[in-house]
């Protein structure tokens, strides 16, 4: 397509959802409810339509040659679709954050100020691979009251156009408009530019996906960029970790779902930790390929040297970095050179250690004795997820229902003038 006819293109759908968010704004809470459960009802009737499509993809990824675990996360299969029910299920159950007062008070001239949240706008959206996205940001838009446009990468193309368009149809079955949804076929990298100029219609642009794709929105868009960035996820065995707890840990953070984000990438082992080598026995019989230093090479029956490049990338697949350090202050300046910033653990029994490790660290998520595939919104009660933003305005972690929401303070007098 020429330059002309992409931003033609990308003006006309961004006026189209900017109109519908004016409308969508002042829907109740009973109205954005009665369309999702109409979505859910939709979508389990086409359920095998659905399936049919995602096969397209699927085939299509494979003749690719797309590593198994992208493809799992292009997967759609009946199991897949019983979860994506049930999240448009949690986020109906949600407390509308739309008209919530976040703060009230009547100041001393007798003005009444009350504060309280409203939808943003137009949120555009561009993910990559996992199509069960497009279900969870248009309904976390919808219900918080605002218009998405919804941009996924080419090898989910036939998933999200049949989701995006049963989600037309809720919209219609309601007589609201489906320009509220708006679903972007073009998946040419280079028509997106023309959207991120348009600043006077789109509010916001929110990216997930890996590094390039993060680099290339910010580079490009006039509008301000809520960034997902990859997960480049640290885990600290400390000496004192309790071995009954860190298999499993690790295993799930892991190999529970490898190519995702918050899916462990860099282990860091405490030089004394007791155990070594049967974690990585665990891990190996996981299927796990272990990167590990030349001192480590003789605890793994398959494991290759590492490189120090190696613990600056986000696998998605079962490569795992190994670090060993001398203690949490040799950790945590490790964890700071090479972290994306999205989600850290410790595994200890250590208070000094802990609290070393949560004061000094600065991530989206630092969690304590637990798997970091819980750093999700669905786990963190959020009943969905945008993404899991990396930098810190205006969100930080999984963004959900409230993240998608500002505020307009409503000033009531009785005549007042400022003297």
């Amino acid at each position: 397509m020429s330059s002309q006819t992409l931003e033609n293109t990308a003006l006309e759908i961004a006026k189209r959802a900017k109109d519908a968010s004016l409308n969508v704004r002042s829907l109740s809470t009973i109205q954005k409810n009665k369309v999702l459960h109409n979505l859910i009802q939709i979508l389990k009737e086409s359920e095998s339509e659905i399936i049919s499509e995602n096969k397209k993809d699927m085939d299509a990824g494979k003749s690719k040659g797309i590593s198994d675990y992208l493809l799992d996360r292009l997967l759609l299969d009946a199991k897949r679709l019983s979860n994506i029910y049930k999240s448009v299920e949690e986020i109906i159950n949600l407390p509308d954050p739309v008209g919530e007062v976040v703060r009230g008070i009547t100041l001393a001239n007798g003005l009444e100020l009350s504060t309280k949240r409203v939808p943003i706008g137009v949120v555009m959206t561009i993910f990559e691979s996992r199509p069960n996205v497009i279900i969870d940001i248009a309904s976390l838009s919808f219900k918080s009251g605002n218009a998405c446009i919804l941009r996924g990468g080419s090898e989910a193309f036939h998933s999200n156009r049949i989701l995006s368009n049963l989600f037309h149809k809720a919209l219609e079955k309601e007589k609201i408009d489906p320009s509220c949804v708006c679903f972007v076929e073009n998946t040419e990298r280079e028509a997106m530019i023309p959207y991120f100029q348009l600043d006077h219609l789109i509010d916001l642009i929110v990216p997930r996906g890996g590094e390039a794709l993060i680099k290339f929105v910010s580079q490009n868009s006039k509008i301000p960029v809520v960034k997902h960035d990859k997960g480049v996820t640290n885990l600290f065995v400390d000496a004192s970790a309790d071995p009954n707890i860190v298999i499993p840990v690790i295993i799930n953070s892991k190999t529970q779902r490898p190519g995702v984000c918050n899916a462990l990438e860099n282990l860091i082992l405490h030089k004394d930790y007791p155990y070594t080598k049967e974690l990585f026995s665990a891990l190996e019989e996981k299927g796990v390929q272990l990167l590990v230093e030349e001192r480590l090479l003789s605890l793994t029956s398959k494991g290759k040297l590492v490189k120090e490049e190696d613990y600056d990338l986000e696998f998605l697949d079962l490569r795992l970095s190994v670090k060993t350090v001398s203690g949490v202050e040799e950790a945590i300046p490790f964890i700071q050179s090479h972290s994306s910033g999205h989600t850290e653990c410790i595994l200890t029994e250590s208070a000094t250690s802990i609290h070393k490790f949560q004061t000094k660290l600065d991530s989206a998520a630092i969690f304590v004795n637990c798997s970091t595939r819980f750093h999700d919104g669905g786990e963190f009660g959020l009943g969905a997820e945008v993404g899991i933003s990396t930098g810190k305005l205006h969100v930080r972690g999984p963004m959900g229902l409230i993240h998608l929401t500002t505020t307009t303070t409503f000033v009531t007098g009785s005549g007042q003038i400022r003297s």
